[in-house]
Parts: structure tokens; C-alpha cells; sequence
């Protein structure tokens, strides 16, 4: 492969980075998230001290053991299950996790630190607590120790008083005291990469023990989605009802004056139906809006269904719409939920129909055959679209999730007729 040919791929290197050092072993020093972890492990040594004094007030009177099983039991194995135990209360685990996405950082800092609520998440926080105090008695105490014997070997070359210290015959046999100071420099580096490393261990370690467990993170994400299901639900539910206000009332005050002279009476009838349909859009609008913040209480306004059918459709026809409609007297017997659907189904079919084509005939169809409850609407394609028209998919989009929601068909689209058609057909009963 030669230089500059299609097959040489090597970075080039700038004037910069060939001065610059390949690599920089004193570097993590700078970073305060190296010293961040450092402190992190220096409290818990701290938080394991207080082990240490219970059992050396516990572990002396028992009267069984020598010096040697006491010691072993006073710093090896009351600490470690101690700190276990503690760490099995669900406080500790909010506790750990806060310090620990402080601190530590890292991904731990990205995901959510929740109560113990199972055994299985109160071993783990047992486990990363007793860790956490062990990693860090040992860190402070190589941090307090090993830079003042290393300030020592470092000057014992330099100094007179480091027989007091040293002896005469502390050194092997051979071994200048010139070497001191280079064992001083590498315990000071030793020290400084078991910080690091002990800080990286435990940052790795943290999303494991502290973290959401896998069953967790599958609840977080099922809560989530029903969350997300909730708001497409109410964002739904408030194009329909507002979107479908908005444009009757458009076309109530449009009829309304253009036979404000000649029939006064239609007029107040329409103004009337305005108002009403107002009315009705604010309350749902403060409904949704309720919802939505999540400071409010839950509240359960009554929605609309079937029963208020005849309602929306004396709507329609006061903006001016002629409105063909045949409803099935069964219609009662429609379950709730079936109803309510069926209710934004019609009416977004009517918004449609009054965006898209405007001023035109439109003929319902509703009733139930069988175990199915059957909507078909249509109106012919030709006609003046109202001023402010627009070409939104949102409607059709609205009705297609509440038809799959119920486990319904849809079929909507130009008729062999010429007519914009839409056919709904809803189970009565989930199968």
C-alpha cells in the first residue's frame, strides 16, 4: 500500500498532533469527576466506621474465641454483614442512588433510582452498600497513609533526621537511600490508580446494583406507553369534540347571517345552537386540559354517546347542512364503550364531510346487524369548501384508532357513485 493511493486509510496527522503526546497517564488527575468518585469512596469509609466500633464493643465480652478470631470477626466479618443488612432497608437505596448519580456519574446518572419494593432489588442494594464501604475503607486508607511515608522516603535522602524514622538498618543490604524516592513516587502513583480504577469499578457496577432490574424497566416502559396511549386517547378525544364545535359553529354564524334580515327566527335558532355548541366544546376542553395536568385530581366528566346522537345531528342541520340520517332504535342496547366510539365516530365523519366538501348532502346510516353495530356515511365529492378549509389527515387518522381499538373494520374512500364513503363496522362484544 503506498502513500496517497485509494488503499491508504491512515488519519493524517497534523503539525499539532504530531507535537501533541500520544498519550497523557496524568490526565484523569485534572478531571473533577476523578476526584468526584474519590470523595465518593472517602464517605464510604467513613459510613463504615461506625461497624467497627460495634463490634469492637460487641466481639471482646462473648466468651468464646481468641485474640486472633476476634479481630477476624471485628473487621471481617461483622462489617461486610452489617453494611448488608443496612443496605436491605428501601431508604438506603434512594440514598446510595442519589450520591451515586452525583458522584459517580456516569450511566447511573441517566437512569431512575426507585425504593427496594422486592427482595431481589434490596440483595442488590446489600451488595453495592457493602461494596461501596469496603472499596472506600480501603481507598481512605491508602490515602491517608501512603502520602506521608511517601513524603518520608522522599526526603529521607535530603534530611539528617531520617533515622528516627528509617534506622540504619531498615534498607537491605546494598540499597541506596537514593531509592527511596522513586518507591515514594511509584506508592503515590499506586494509589492514585487504585482510585481510579476503584471509581470505574464501581461506576460500572452502579447501573447493576442500583439501576432498574430487567422487570422494572419492563413495568417503566408498560407505564410509559399506557401514559403516551392516554394522551394520543385525550388529544383524540379533543380534535373531535372541539374540531367538530369549531366547525359547526363556523357554519351556524355563516347561515346565521346570511338570513339575519329575512328569517330572524332561524337566526336566534342558530345563534342559540352557537352558544350551545360552544358550551359544549369549553367543556370538554377543560375536561382534556384536566387531565393533562398532572397536579390536578382525577376527574371523570360524562362523555357522549349514542344517546346524544339526535343532538349533534339537529347541530348539523341548523348550520345548513342537509342531513339524511336513519338511526336503528336499538341503538340503547350498545354497550358503553362501544357507544361512546360510535358517537366521535359520526361525529367526525359529519367534521369531515363539512371541511372537505362543505355545503353538501349527507347521508347517515346507523344500526345494529347481528353482533356488529354499522355506521356508513357519505356526501358527494363536488362542492364549496368552507373559508379557513384544510387539508389535515388528523380525522380519519382518529376514527381508524378507535375502529382498531374496538377490534373494528373501516373502509373509506371514493364510492363507485362518485360520493366520498366511510363504512364502519364495530363488535358488540370483545372476542
Amino acid at each position: 500500500m503506498f502513500p496517497g493511493s485509494s488503499d491508504d486509510v491512515r488519519p493524517r496527522r497534523g503539525p499539532r498532533a504530531l507535537l501533541r503526546p500520544a498519550a497523557r497517564p496524568l490526565a484523569p488527575l485534572g478531571r473533577r469527576a476523578y476526584w468526584r468518585r474519590w470523595s465518593y469512596l472517602v464517605a464510604g469509609g467513613a459510613l463504615l466506621m461506625p461497624y467497627w466500633f460495634l463490634g469492637l464493643g460487641i466481639v471482646p465480652p462473648l466468651p468464646f474465641g481468641g485474640q486472633v478470631t476476634q479481630v477476624v470477626l471485628i473487621f471481617f466479618v461483622l462489617p461486610p454483614l452489617g453494611a448488608f443488612v443496612t443496605g436491605l432497608v428501601p431508604a438506603v437505596r434512594l440514598l446510595e442512588g442519589a450520591a451515586a448519580k452525583e458522584l459517580l456519574a456516569g450511566p447511573i446518572a441517566e437512569l431512575p433510582v426507585n425504593p427496594a419494593r422486592t427482595w431481589a432489588t434490596r440483595v442488590r442494594t446489600g451488595a453495592w452498600f457493602a461494596l461501596h464501604l469496603h472499596a472506600g475503607v480501603l481507598i481512605s486508607a491508602l490515602s491517608l497513609l501512603v502520602p506521608l511515608v511517601a513524603a518520608v522516603m522522599f526526603l529521607a535522602p535530603m534530611v539528617t533526621w531520617e533515622d528516627q524514622f528509617l534506622g540504619p538498618n531498615h534498607l537491605p543490604a546494598g540499597l541506596s537511600e537514593w531509592t527511596l524516592p522513586i518507591g515514594a513516587v511509584a506508592a503515590v502513583a499506586a494509589v492514585l490508580a487504585a482510585i481510579g480504577g476503584a471509581g470505574t469499578l464501581l461506576t460500572r457496577l452502579a447501573p447493576r446494583l442500583l439501576g432498574p432490574s430487567a422487570a422494572e424497566r419492563l413495568a417503566a416502559l408498560e407505564a410509559r406507553a399506557l401514559r403516551l396511549a392516554e394522551r394520543n386517547r385525550l388529544a383524540r378525544e379533543l380534535h373531535d369534540s372541539v374540531g367538530h364545535a369549531l366547525s359547526i359553529v363556523t357554519l351556524q354564524a355563516g347561515a346565521a347571517g346570511r338570513v339575519l334580515d329575512s328569517d330572524p327566527e332561524f337566526a336566534r335558532e342558530a345563534l342559540g345552537a352557537i352558544e350551545d355548541s360552544a358550551r359544549s366544546a369549553l367543556e370538554d376542553l377543560d375536561h382534556v386540559l384536566g387531565l393533562l395536568r398532572e397536579d390536578a385530581p382525577s376527574r371523570t366528566a360524562p362523555q357522549p354517546t349514542l344517546k346524544d346522537l339526535d343532538r349533534l345531528l339537529e347541530q348539523t342541520r341548523i348550520a345548513g347542512v342537509k342531513l339524511d340520517s336513519a338511526v336503528g332504535a336499538e341503538l340503547e342496547q350498545v354497550p358503553a364503550a362501544v357507544s361512546r366510539e360510535a358517537y366521535r365516530i359520526v361525529q367526525e365523519g359529519l367534521t369531515n364531510a363539512l371541511r372537505h366538501a362543505g355545503m353538501v348532502p349527507v347521508r347517515l346510516r346507523i344500526g345494529v346487524r347481528g353482533d356488529r353495530l354499522e355506521v356508513e356515511m357519505s356526501n358527494p365529492l363536488a362542492g364549496a369548501r368552507p373559508a379557513g378549509h384544510h387539508s389535515g389527515r388528523r380525522g380519519l387518522g382518529g376514527v381508524r384508532e378507535r375502529v382498531t381499538a374496538l377490534g373494528g373494520t373501516m373502509t373509506a374512500g371514493p364510492g363507485a357513485d362518485g360520493d366520498w364513503r366511510l363504512v364502519v363496522a364495530l363488535p358488540l362484544r370483545a372476542s
